[in-house]
């Protein structure tokens, strides 16, 4: 009798390789990228009262990769409303370890009102400062100090220099096997237009970011995988998983 687990598992594979080729599937994902994000689709959706403001999909694909890695230490620059680090807690909660660092240059009172007073606050800790000053970092360090598995999103300032700075700065603290994610890389594959007022544009992004890193560090692949699974995502190539 076959093994029902190792089935789908290889079933999956087959899906994933094949989605590379399915042009009909590419193209309906691709249509839907560019005019979801010019409807600000992202903004749609809540975690536990909070904007999230990210897109099922890479909600789901954080949850696989958070499962898997059960972290104890999730770290993620930009909060915003709090939604995602919520989100985030709820998930280590549910595992019963783990912790969520919050980084932000400007957290708004409002928004620290609700964070603060959430119940899954209990597994989270913030900084307010900018994510690639020294002061910020050495205060990060400390608390990844004894940490065995250390997960890192990066999902503040989108322009190219900003995220590269946080890629050179952060990566050393990402653990092996696990991943240091780069959201809003679509910016590289939208029109200028889409983003009105916004510094971040098309050469100028996460995306572009991304690639410059890569060249130089071979401790980090872009888990193709996930973007095959996906196809709809605001983070296409933006899974890092640190190899060595």
């Amino acid at each position: 009798m076959s093994d029902p687990i190792k089935q789908f598992e290889e079933e999956k594979k087959e899906r994933l390789a094949a989605n590379r080729h399915n042009e009909a599937l590419i193209s309906s994902a691709d249509a839907f990228n560019s005019a979801s994000n010019k409807a600000q689709y992202s903004y749609n959706f809540t975690w536990m009262g909070r904007p999230i403001i990210q897109y099922p999909q890479d909600i789901i694909a954080m949850q696989e990769i958070i499962w898997q890695l059960q972290p104890d230490l999730i770290i993620e620059t930009g909060i915003a409303h709090g939604g995602s680090i919520i989100y985030y807690a709820s998930l280590l909660e549910l595992i019963g370890k783990g912790e969520v660092l919050g980084i932000d240059i400007d957290i708004r009172a409002h928004n620290r009102d609700k964070i603060e007073n959430h119940p899954m606050y209990k597994r989270i800790s913030m900084i307010e400062g900018s994510s690639v000053s020294k002061e910020t970092l050495e205060r990060v360090k400390k608390i990844t100090e004894g940490k065995q598995t250390v997960l890192v999103l990066l999902d503040s300032n989108h322009t190219h220099e900003h995220v590269l700075a946080e890629l050179e700065m952060y990566s050393p603290l990402v653990t092996k096997d696990s991943y240091l994610v780069v959201f809003d890389t679509i910016v590289e594959h939208l029109p200028n237009y889409y983003l009105p007022n916004r510094p971040w544009k098309i050469g100028d992004n996460p995306f572009t970011a991304v690639q410059a890193f890569l060249k130089n560090n071979s401790d980090f692949i872009s888990d193709m995988n996930i973007d095959n699974k996906l196809l709809i995502s605001v983070a296409p190539g933006g899974y890092l998983k640190k190899i060595k």
